[in-house]
Order: structure tokens, then C-alpha cells, then sequence
């Protein structure tokens, strides 16, 4: 993986010693679960860049255009997707392996044998992707991440895994 892969010389300097000077946060955000694992409803996002097939890809010409730039949408996926219904648009990754096993960013096999013994309640109706690849997070925070909210509040989702890239 190298996540410089598409900036010019000098910017990918830039970022990488901006990265360097990233200070760890104290501040984990987290809420204690309200009722046992297995009476909760799991949604997982994935910032892998998913989308279905019949779906607006993620804008991977923007970013290439502006390297400053990450897509700030999101796409939603329902439970029942399979490696042969999505894309990857990530252009920070490899998506080879998870073309292949799309457990490998969505692990939504994983999470039904989970729920098959009981360990987990159910599987959320939907699952989510974005983009882990968005520099200026105001969208991001400001639209995306209240509509995303929004929908998983919708589907009652007790629990929600981020899997990250």
C-alpha cells in the first residue's frame, strides 16, 4: 500500500512529513454497548472505497487532478453483496485481495457466522463505504458522517465496525 501513490514529488514530501508530525490523540470515542452482543444489530463501514457495480463510482479523477483532494461520499451496501456486485475506487490500495474475498474490506461472511453462533443479534440491512483517503474532512464530518447517522439509525444498528485500510 502506499498512499502517496498518485502525488507529485514534492507534495508527497509534504505529506509525509506532515504525517510524521501527527500526534497521537488521548481522546477515544466510545460508547459501552447497551445490551449484550448477542441482542445487537452490526453494521460495518468500510473506507476501502466500495461501491456496487450500478452505482456512481467513487471519483478517483478528482483526487488524481487535485492529490489534496478525497472523495467525502459515501455508498451503501446492502448484506447480501458479494465480490461480483462491487468495485473498489481506492487509489491507495490494492484491492486485489478483496476483489477476490470481499471479506477482506467488507467481512460480512464473517459477521454471519458470527450471528450463525450466536456470538452476534443480526446483521444490519445495510453496510456502508468511503473513502479512508480525505484530507479536508469538513464534508466528510459535516454531510457525510450525519447522513450516515442517519441511515444506520434507521436500520436500528446497535453496533457499528469500522474496518479500516
Amino acid at each position: 500500500m502506499d498512499p502517496y501513490r498518485y502525488l507529485p514529488f514534492l507534495s508527497r514530501r509534504v505529506m509525509q512529513a506532515w504525517a510524521a508530525r501527527e500526534q497521537p490523540s488521548d481522546h477515544i470515542a466510545w460508547t459501552p454497548l447497551a445490551r449484550p452482543l448477542a441482542d445487537c444489530r452490526v453494521a460495518l463501514i468500510s473506507t476501502a472505497g466500495i461501491a456496487l457495480r450500478t452505482d456512481q463510482p467513487f471519483d478517483q479523477q478528482g483526487e488524481r487532478d487535485d492529490p489534496w483532494w478525497g472523495d467525502p461520499t459515501c455508498r451503501q451496501l446492502p448484506a447480501d453483496v458479494t465480490e461480483a456486485d462491487v468495485r473498489f475506487y481506492h487509489l491507495h490500495i490494492d484491492a486485489t485481495p478483496a476483489e477476490e474475498d470481499l471479506d477482506v474490506q467488507l467481512p460480512l461472511r464473517r459477521l454471519r457466522e458470527l450471528v450463525d453462533a450466536g456470538v452476534v443479534g443480526q446483521i444490519s440491512p445495510r453496510h456502508f463505504s468511503i473513502m479512508g483517503y480525505v484530507l479536508d474532512a469538513t464534508e466528510l464530518t459535516t454531510i457525510t458522517a450525519p447522513e450516515l447517522a442517519k441511515a444506520l439509525t434507521a436500520d436500528r444498528a446497535d453496533l457499528v465496525l469500522l474496518v479500516p485500510v
